[in-house]
């Protein structure tokens, strides 16, 4: 739609009298795609900078007063990218590739603002951000003769993200079984071997008589029935203290 054509075209001669109806045709184009561009820029401007560049009714001035406004401030953020990007770690296993693409991004940011790295810099800075549990992966990519593009790297930092994942859930299930096997050898020690008991007193009781205090045998009622039934003491089978 040309809506960006006053920002790439200069600004054509005003319409005279004598202007030719192309002259006419060209200046209404430009003046129509400046005046959309200016709209819409100024609708995006913040308040509190509105005051300083809102008195533009040039696209192309608009945008030079937008920049200078912003010059002096391109220091500063290039300041906090770089602290942002010296602050980043990454502090578990899960996570490595939005980890990866946020420096990436920071670095892509520092770029436009003229400062620089290089992309060997940038692989080897983002492998001392990763945690020691990739510690030999960073071994091997140090060994390892052929160089890894950042795409190359991210790929292999993700899967052994997945293998360190894996490793991890093998040894909590294993560290888990083992307290549940702990637990149950605990319980069940000693498991059908019946523990000394102490010797329980029981009160004496005769079970002629019903009295307590002695056994059949020595109980004189007992002994009196006996004689009276004649039967010999010698051939009784005494009852025990249990019946």
């Amino acid at each position: 739609m040309d809506i960006d054509y006053a920002i790439r075209k200069d600004e054509p001669s005003a319409i005279t009298e004598n202007s030719i109806p192309d002259d006419v045709d060209l200046y209404e184009k430009w003046e129509r795609s400046n005046r959309l561009c200016v709209m819409f820029i100024k609708t995006k401007i913040s308040a509190g900078m509105r005051g300083s560049v809102d008195q533009h009714n040039n696209v192309r001035e608009l945008l030079k007063a937008i920049d200078e406004q912003f010059q002096s401030s391109d220091k500063a953020l290039a300041s906090t990218l770089i602290m942002e990007f010296s602050s980043l770690r990454l502090t578990s296993v899960r996570g490595v590739r939005e980890h990866i693409i946020k420096m990436r991004d920071i670095a892509a940011r520092l770029k436009t603002l003229e400062v620089e790295m290089s992309e060997t810099f940038l692989m080897h800075y983002i492998l001392c951000t990763l945690p020691q549990q990739y510690g030999p992966f960073k071994i091997s990519y140090n060994t390892h003769k052929d160089k890894w593009s950042i795409n190359e790297l991210m790929t292999m930092c993700v899967q052994e993200e997945g293998r360190l994942l894996m490793e991890t859930s093998e040894n909590v299930f294993m560290t888990t079984q083992g307290k549940y096997k702990k637990k149950a050898k605990v319980k069940g020690k000693g498991k059908g071997i019946i523990p000394p008991q102490p010797d329980i007193k029981k009160e004496s009781k005769c079970f002629f008589c019903k009295k307590t205090g002695h056994i059949k045998k020595d109980c004189n009622k007992f002994k009196d029935w006996l004689e009276k039934k004649a039967i010999p003491t010698s051939f009784v089978c005494y009852e025990s203290n249990n019946g």
